[in-house]
Parts: C-alpha cells; structure tokens; sequence
C-alpha cells in the first residue's frame, strides 16, 4: 500500500460538462477556442484539451503552438488544412479524421465548407495553451498532400 495519501475525490477523475468550456484561452482570429482540460481548470501538466470551432466558409489567421503537438478530431464538417512557411500546402479531414500538426509548423485552418460550422475536439502536449499568430502572405496555389504511412497504403 502506497505510504501517500491522496483525496481522489478532490484529486482523482473530473467530468467537465460541455456547456462549462472556458473561452478564455488563446485565440487566433478566425477560430473560437474553448478550454475543457489545462492548468488551470483541473491541474493538468501535461496537455490541453478543448473545442474549436470554425464558422461556415472561415478561416484561420496562420498560427503555430511553438514546442506543442497538436491533435484535431473532426467532429462535424470539413476541414482544409494549409501548412508551410508560405501555407503552400494542403489537405482536407472529415468527421472521423484525426490531423496532427507537429511543433512549431505554421498552419491554418478553413471551414471547406459554405454552409455548415466545423467543430472539432483539440488536444495539445501542453498544459497552457500556446498561439503564435503569424504574418505570412499564402501561396496562391497550395500543393495537395494525401499522407501515406508506412502501414497503410494509398487508396
């Protein structure tokens, strides 16, 4: 038996109601971000989770999250992606869709369709949510990127 104590009803599991998201964490115009789990709300040290959503035909300003890894899940919608130094690249996620950003990549998001919010689940390496808002003019033609891994192959 462990020699500490702990209060797991203080310290133990937290269910964080949906209607009870904070939208005081960092924003990136274009987006609204809602904080579920970070510091500050439940303790956590090690990542950030929360909900992002985009309006029907938005877009991001370019951004990266610094040293942080980044998770997005669709929920409902399309997502475009653009990344690069020059946003010249591109790819798009559905509902299901997992799209990973790693540290320091600029990137933007696009609401791919006209009619209808993405929503989508956003999880971070990171404790405290970090945004650096960029000033990049895009390329006017982005190359289309399907990833391929070593596992699966292309359809």
């Amino acid at each position: 038996m462990s020699e500490h104590h702990h209060d797991w009803k203080q310290d133990g599991v937290r269910v964080i109601p949906g209607d009870q998201l904070d939208p005081n964490t960092a924003q990136t115009p274009g987006m609204n971000r809602a904080a579920a789990i970070n510091f500050a709300r439940v303790g956590a040290e090690k990542l950030w989770a929360g909900t992002v959503t985009i309006h029907a035909g938005a877009k991001t300003g370019a951004h990266h999250h610094g040293e942080l890894e980044s998770v997005i899940y669709v929920l409902k919608g399309k997502a475009r992606m653009r990344w690069g130094e020059a946003l010249e690249f591109t790819a798009e996620a559905g509902p299901g869709d997992f799209i990973y950003v790693p540290p320091f990549v600029p990137h933007q998001e696009i609401n791919a369709s006209d009619d209808e919010p993405l929503e989508c689940v956003l999880v971070r390496s990171g404790g405290e949510a970090v945004v650096v808002n960029l000033d990049i003019k895009p390329a006017e033609q982005p190359q289309a990127v399907a990833w391929i891994d070593s596992i699966h192959k292309a359809p």
